[in-house]
């Protein structure tokens, strides 16, 4: 097997050399890189890129921080940005939080991030301001996905969800609905999640602009998963008469209200409409309509960003604003007309 040593003998150079010329760096002339790249093909030498990281005194491997690892959307982005990562010979070392603030906090205070990691992509982790001092210490390049928080220094990748939220309330009041609920995130999580915040902006921006006075009882908080939203809906219904619609802020959430609402002897759409945000890999398969958002693409895109100024061994030169991918309405089973009276 051809080493670096025998391409650095017959070009006449150092094994540093060959390395930063077949790289691409531009510390080397061209005509030394010209001499590298044909004593290279001569010996029908391949860079590992692993190895030539390693000899640069990196480890090829990225951080990916999620919240939890079994929810429908970290799980998505994750694989989204593996796929990217594996393509340019990267590892991802994955960090489960478990949705405990005291895990996030131990995590971005360790040395040992800078030590394991070139670069960190932190999916729907919100920073503090406190947090801003930390990262600058870690002094690695980073990316956030669907974040609140604008990290300086980080580019982001995420949807508007103010108007995601909107756009599935203004759907079901263009069916003539008036009586819409909304089930959204618990406001209690450690984590502090400011996801739900805006959903829970659009839904109410929605109702104003139709001239409705929302009704705080048909706003209810849960979690972002199915026996949040099932919660959500029996407290509901245990408030009264039930609304025509309901708004759930995550397509989990929404599969759970139509469970209940199920169990309850009432019928999707017949009696209440529902609808989510997501577009869930179930969301067809249930005949939920929801308003799509590319999950899968934000993990790629946010890969992407990562990977040039990991490329080049440098910081970016200037960062961008946090790049908003659009989302679609799609419309299935799951929404109707109200009854009539």
């Amino acid at each position: 097997m051809t080493r670096i040593d025998d391409v650095a003998r017959l070009a006449g150079v150092s094994t540093a050399t060959v390395s930063r010329a077949l790289r691409g760096l531009p510390t080397v002339s061209e005509a030394t890189r010209q001499r590298v790249l044909a004593a290279a093909e001569e010996l029908r030498y391949t860079v590992s890129p692993s190895a030539s990281r390693l000899a640069g005194g990196k480890t090829g491997t990225v951080a990916v921080i999620v919240p939890r690892i079994t929810r429908w959307f970290f799980g998505t982005v994750v694989e989204g940005a593996e796929e990217v990562l594996h393509e340019a010979g990267y590892d991802m070392l994955l960090y489960h939080l478990g949705g405990r603030e005291q895990t996030r906090q131990r995590l971005l205070r360790t040395a040992n991030l800078r030590k394991r990691v070139d670069a960190v992509m932190l999916v729907a982790t919100p920073m503090q301001t406190a947090d801003f001092g930390t990262i600058n210490e870690i002094a690695l390049p980073g990316v956030t996905v669907s974040s609140g928080t604008v990290v300086p220094g980080w580019p982001g990748v995420r949807i508007d969800d103010v108007h995601a939220a909107r756009t599935a309330t203004e759907h079901l009041l263009s069916l003539g609905h008036r009586r819409i609920a909304h089930i959204s995130g618990d406001p209690s999580d450690e984590l502090a999640f400011t996801t739900h915040l805006d959903r829970r902006r659009g839904y109410l921006d929605a109702l104003t602009a139709a001239g409705i006075t929302p009704d705080p009882r048909l706003d209810v908080d849960a979690q972002f998963t199915v026996a949040g939203g099932g919660r959500a809906t029996e407290e509901l219904l245990e408030r009264g008469a039930p609304p025509t619609a309901i708004f759930a802020a995550c397509d989990e959430m929404a599969m759970g209200a139509i469970a209940v609402l199920r169990q309850a002897g009432l019928s999707v759409p017949g009696d209440v409409s529902v609808i989510g945000i997501d577009d869930h890999d179930l969301s067809g398969v249930v005949g939920l309509s929801t308003v799509a958002q590319p999950a899968a693409e934000q993990g790629r895109l946010a890969a992407t960003m990562l990977l040039d100024p990991l490329c080049r061994n440098a910081p970016p030169v200037e960062v961008p604003e946090p790049v908003i991918l659009p989302t679609r309405l799609v419309v299935r089973e799951s929404t109707g007309p109200p009854r009539e009276e």
